[in-house]
């Protein structure tokens, strides 16, 4: 796993979705479409923006598939990522087709669908984050790194849905939903290339975590360093509490 650090946000969006991009038309040129999943939440509102500015992408060439949803929302809630893709990615660039995952059908039908439609096809390229409890998609601390299953119906934990609190996708703690649908750590693994995306002082604990701690269950986002071509991207602010050691080790974009 590389890891690039950046001032800021807006640098952070920057430079992920110029080199997203250059996969994405990388992709295309060699199998002649593209694959890509998407995560939402926060850290990936640069990069989205700057994503669909990108020039030179046949996004009718790429099918996308979606991250991870709550368990019974709506897809118009203000929290719903169906609505946050549809309003950030999908609705403004012209996509082959992108795979939902809908909060109010029944979770088993839509992981046993979604699941053989990423199952038959190479992903080429994941944007992802991690939790402030250092979970990657909705797969919460102990996480299963063992089953192949590609899509999961998962508990959330309290630290989590205390994140969606404090970011404003929820009023209460009570109206986050309990449970989600999400891609599996062994399927996020299967991508060729991922772009992990951790901005700000809230996640400098997981990024610490990630990067300093044992490969373990007990931080999900660590499992990507046993990926050969991740490159984690955060920021001065979710750098703060790393070591000179690690801080050594890492590339700074000037």
């Amino acid at each position: 796993m590389q890891t690039i650090l950046t001032s800021d946000r807006p640098e952070m969006g920057r430079w992920v979705a110029k080199h997203a991009a250059d996969d994405l038309r990388s992709a295309i040129q060699s199998h002649g479409s593209a694959n890509l999943v998407v995560a939402t939440g926060a850290s990936q509102f640069e990069v989205l923006e700057e994503l669909v500015q990108q020039p030179e992408i046949d996004w009718s060439l790429v099918q996308g598939f979606h991250l991870d949803e709550y368990v019974g929302i709506s897809g118009d809630h203000p929290a719903s990522f169906c609505r946050y893709l549809r309003e950030r990615f999908v609705d403004r660039v012209p996509l082959a087709s992108f795979r939902y995952l809908d909060g109010e059908a029944d979770p088993a039908d839509t992981i046993r669908e979604i699941g053989q439609a990423v199952s038959s096809v190479r992903i080429d390229l994941a944007l992802v984050g991690i939790g402030e409890n250092g979970h990657l998609a909705f797969n919460d601390p102990p996480a299963n790194f063992e089953t192949k299953e590609p899509y999961l119906l998962v508990e959330l934990d309290k630290p989590c849905r205390m994140q969606q609190v404090g970011e404003g996708w929820f009023g209460s703690l009570e109206e986050v939903p309990t449970h989600a649908i999400s891609m599996s750590v062994h399927q996020i693994m299967q991508a060729a290339k991922i772009y992990c995306s951790v901005p700000d002082s809230q996640k400098a604990q997981a990024v610490r975590d990630t990067l300093e701690g044992d490969v373990s269950p007990r931080v999900p986002a660590s499992i990507l360093r046993n990926h050969p071509a991740t490159i984690l991207t955060i920021d001065n602010a979710a750098a703060s509490l790393l070591s000179e050691q690690t801080l050594a080790s890492v590339e700074r974009i000037r």
